[in-house]
């Protein structure tokens, strides 16, 4: 049974180092039971390359400019912004201008935070060889969809 969860600012972890984006966990699903919370914070021109999941994820943005990417559509998502991306759509974003700051929540079943934390471990800084940012990808049910 899940038990309530309370993290005061002085007792969430440090941002992991994702390719340059810095990403904090906030909860992962063992201990929602359901459901992942993130706090997402990049420079300009950080983000991740075009990917697929098999969950639910879904972005609100707290600072700054973030350009999302999903199906046909770029889509230029400011202060207040709110973007759902359903499990298996393939989706990329780029923070803008300054960086900028979202939380992000995923849905049942999602391994992001093991997916995270795998890469954090794995590609510590720098910019990632493709080869290792693949096989990160593929154990963690991550699809990246690049030519």
């Amino acid at each position: 049974m899940s038990q309530p969860i309370v993290k005061f600012p002085d007792d969430q972890p440090s941002p992991l180092n994702i390719v340059g984006e810095g990403i904090t966990i906030l909860s992962s699903n063992s201990e929602s039971s359901d459901y992942e919370l993130f706090l997402q914070e990049g420079p300009e021109g950080s983000g991740p390359p075009p990917h697929s999941h098999n969950w639910d994820e879904s972005f609100y943005v707290m600072n700054g400019n973030i350009e999302f990417g999903y199906d046909d559509k770029n889509i230029i998502a400011t202060l207040g912004t709110f973007v759902h991306l359903p499990a298996g759509t393939i989706h990329w974003f780029r923070f803008g201008s300054g960086g900028g700051r979202m939380f992000s929540i995923t849905g049942q079943e999602s391994n992001a935070a093991n997916f995270f934390t795998d890469l954090a471990n794995t590609i510590p800084s720098g910019k990632p060889e493709l080869d290792k940012l693949k096989l990160v990808a593929d154990r963690n049910g991550v699809t990246f969809h690049i030519d």
